[in-house]
């Protein structure tokens, strides 16, 4: 039995001994060097089935890995699963990769150094593993660094994507820069796919799990067997959804990968074969962003191709995904009507548009064609089931559908081509004569032309008197029917609008003009909000005109959005879109869950370009003057939303100030109100940096129920913690990293300077929050 025992032992030595010594034959030291052109060009895996080395890429190289390719298949190739430095360019042939004496990873080039990998401490050694993850390993052996913890477009067998990390697809199949699609796992558990090129937004969606809304940390896992699963580690693992089957027969001989391709779509892979085991989705099409602004996707032979709308042309000859412009020049609006003399439409059948549309009604389908064509801001209409969406350019996310019976309006322009090279008509040469009879009959005609005209005169005077009374008449009695054509926007009688609310029954709030109400439309089909109003009749029908234009040509995502109005006697009723998830003031201040930091930023984002929009992008600039989080709505996806207009001021196009009375909610008004000075565009931007500072802190501005005094003001607390480089304290060390929320708290205390010129303007403020501006020290707000 003893010697048995000191058997095992030696056959347990001498295996592991054969196990290190295996492994130590593909460790990579200090000092070790490859070479893009000669060799060696590549670290190899024990297995000799990855390599980790020099890409060619056009007439360059970059850094990657890949599988290696020995079969003899002539469709076969080496498959790259993941790049360092995808978006430097190309490097040249001379180009060295060196793990250094000093235990760094750099590549070399006729540009510089360039660093591979961010270390905490020096590497002692490297290893290419089988797995297909390129390790650096500190002097305890520990892992440093793992190509794994960044994947690209693509995670292997064995490998998992934990919450909050993204792929981005490739450009194509040669070009392994950043490409159009992303995947990212959630950190609420659902894994979802958006286009690249924007801030994710759940409306921009093309493909999900449906995982969402989960406790727990979450990552997506590909296991050895090919299985793709999503999973919760908190909960030992626990797989909360199998995306695909297993290929467990293949276990041990097949290597796994799945991929965000170049199209957008995510697939399984196995090998370096280019047939997948399963894919996401299966029409190419239903990839949001597949093809650019103002074109369309269509699957013809199973093939996806790119064709631009009606009336414009590829941006880049030959390029068909990079999206088309207009091949005419658009007349500008006025006064929110096209010269239809300069415009026609066109239509196309079957395809849909899956951006939100600026205007969507009920109307037959000539209506809706009708509504585009004298809509100066319409550049295409949806029609399909008598429903009229009303879209802008640029047009996103469009696709031909075979199953859908929808027919699209194509506004295209014209021009009028004058004949430059016209001649006097002889008919229209003068013939001058002195005969007698023709000077006795200058004066006749001249008496007798003054007779007339001036009898047409009294009459034309008359007839428009009387039609100024017949339409003022009329105008007191419909009050603002034209107004409804002019703005596309539906009348509304009191009896509709009171039984829609059960007679005023559902109160939601209470804004600076009067209540809002919940009410149902179309037998219930529709929610809306019905804001009755109580002041407007005093300030007068023209004012009231004025504003109603003003807020019904707004068209933003993150403005809510008028739907109708009703003007029935006395009675002043406003008909906006229902937002399901109430304001900003009950999701930081009243609710049980704070919001994630990533929400709170999205949510700021949001509000900021509604405001830039106002300010910049409408015809006429709006000052809000009541900017505040009782005043942002969310919608169903969360989407933040500026309402209440009530106390909105319009300036004329070319007026930077104006004087008016103090308006707007104590806490959140400019000093200059108060100071009675011209007021500007600015006084909403000092509005939005004290709402800015209660998004990131989740807590009021003014606040008695804090526990020093110190915090009872939080603008001013939050710069004695900015000054202090106490950051954390605002946001309870949740754990926000450091630059973003600087960058945050920088923002907003900038916004709140008591001088309007060292607020910067709305447009300046998105750029610096998505980290497009650099942001310097902000002084003091109140020195």
């Amino acid at each position: 039995m003893a010697s048995a025992f000191v058997a095992f032992l030696l056959l347990f030595y001498f295996t592991s001994a054969a196990a290190t010594f295996s492994d130590t034959s593909h460790v990579i030291n200090l000092n070790s060097q490859i070479h893009a052109k000669i060799g060696p060009t590549a670290w190899y895996s024990p297995s000799g089935r990855f390599a980790f080395g020099f890409l060619p890429q056009g007439n360059g190289f970059l850094v990657g890995i890949w599988i290696v390719d020995y079969t003899n298949n002539a469709d076969s190739q080496n498959i790259t699963v993941w790049t360092a430095n995808r978006d430097h360019p190309p490097v040249p042939s001379s180009a060295t990769i060196e793990l250094t004496r000093e235990g760094r990873l750099v590549m070399n080039a006729d540009n510089g150094e360039i660093r591979i990998a961010d270390i905490p401490e020096a590497a002692a050694c490297a290893s290419m593993e089988d797995s297909g993850n390129f390790v650096l390993y500190g002097e305890s052996s520990n892992a440093i660094w793992e190509s794994f913890d960044f994947p690209t477009d693509t995670i292997l067998g064995g490998q998992k994507l934990p919450g909050s990390h993204t792929l981005f697809s490739k450009v194509s199949s040669s070009n392994f820069s950043t490409g159009r699609f992303r995947l990212d796992m959630q950190s609420d558990g659902n894994l979802v796919a958006y286009p690249a090129q924007i801030a994710p937004e759940p409306t921009d969606a093309y493909w999900a799990t449906g995982t969402d809304d989960k406790q727990g940390q979450y990552y997506l896992h590909l296991d050895d067997a090919g299985g793709l699963k999503l999973g919760e580690e908190e909960f030992n693992s626990k797989v909360i959804k199998q995306l695909n089957g297993n290929y467990s027969e293949n276990m041990g001989k097949t290597i796994y990968r799945a991929t965000l391709d170049p199209d957008g779509n995510f697939r399984l892979y196995y090998n370096t074969s280019t047939d997948h085991l399963w894919q996401a989705f299966n029409n190419t099409c239903q990839a949001k962003g597949f093809c650019g602004f103002n074109s369309y996707c269509t699957v013809t032979d199973h093939q996806p191709s790119c064709y631009c709308v009606p009336g414009t042309d590829l941006i880049n000859s030959g390029e068909t995904y990079d999206g088309c412009r207009r091949n005419f020049t658009k007349q500008k609006c006025r006064g929110g009507k096209t010269d239809t003399t300069f415009s026609y439409i066109t239509t196309a059948q079957k395809l849909k548009w899956e951006d939100i549309p600026y205007f969507s009604a009920l109307m037959s389908e000539e209506d809706c064609k009708k509504s585009c064509l004298d809509d100066c801001y319409c550049d295409a209409a949806e029609y399909d089931s008598n429903i009229c969406n009303k879209h802008q350019f640029p047009l996103r996310y469009g696709s031909r559908d075979i199953q859908k019976n929808s027919t699209t309006f194509f506004k295209i322009g014209t021009r009028r081509i004058e004949n430059r090279n016209r001649t006097i008509s002889p008919e229209l040469v003068a013939v001058v004569t002195t005969s007698k009879k023709t000077w006795l009959l200058i004066p006749l005609l001249t008496v007798s032309l003054v007779t007339y005209s001036c009898a047409a005169l009294a009459t034309f005077g008359v007839f428009v008197f009387k039609t100024r009374v017949i339409k003022y008449k009329w105008l007191l009695a419909s009050r603002t029917s034209g107004l409804a054509k002019e703005l596309t926007l539906r009348l509304y009688s009191y009896k509709e609008l009171k039984e829609a609310t059960k007679g005023f029954k559902e109160e939601l709030g209470k804004g600076s003009f009067g209540a809002v109400y919940k009410g149902n439309l179309n037998n219930g089909e529709k929610l809306v909000a019905v804001k009755r109003l109580q002041k407007l009749v005093e300030e007068g029908e023209r004012e009231f005109q004025s504003e109603m234009r003003a807020i019904g040509k707004t068209h933003h995502r993150n403005l809510v959005r008028l739907l109708g109005y009703c003007t029935e006697g006395s009675n002043r009723l406003l008909v906006y879109e229902y937002m399901s998830n109430g304001s900003l003031a009950d999701l930081l201040f009243r609710s049980e869950r704070c919001p994630n930091w990533q929400e709170r930023v999205r949510i700021a984002i949001d509000v900021a370009k509604g405001i830039l929009y106002l300010h910049e992008e409408c015809e006429a600039p709006i000052i809000h003057c009541d900017i505040k989080p009782q005043n942002i709505l969310l919608d169903e996806f969360w989407m933040a939303k500026i309402s209440d207009f009530g106390l909105a001021k319009l300036l004329m196009p070319d007026q930077t100030r104006t004087m008016t009375d103090t308006r707007g909610t104590r806490g959140y008004v400019a000093p200059e109100w108060q100071k009675n000075m011209p007021i500007s565009l600015k006084v909403d931007v000092y509005s939005y940096g004290i709402v800015l500072l209660e998004i990131i802190c989740c807590r009021r501005n003014i606040d008695l129920n804090v526990s020093r005094p110190e915090e009872i003001q939080l603008s001013g607390w939050a710069y004695s913690c900015f000054a202090a480089g106490e950051l954390g304290k605002l946001v309870r060390n949740e754990g926000v990293d450091e630059k973003p929320l600087e960058r945050m708290v920088s923002v907003a205390l900038w916004c709140i300077q008591s001088d309007p010129i060292l607020r910067p303007s709305m447009k300046g403020v998105v750029l610096m929050l998505e980290g497009f501006t650099n942001i310097s020290t902000p002084p003091c707000p109140t020195a």
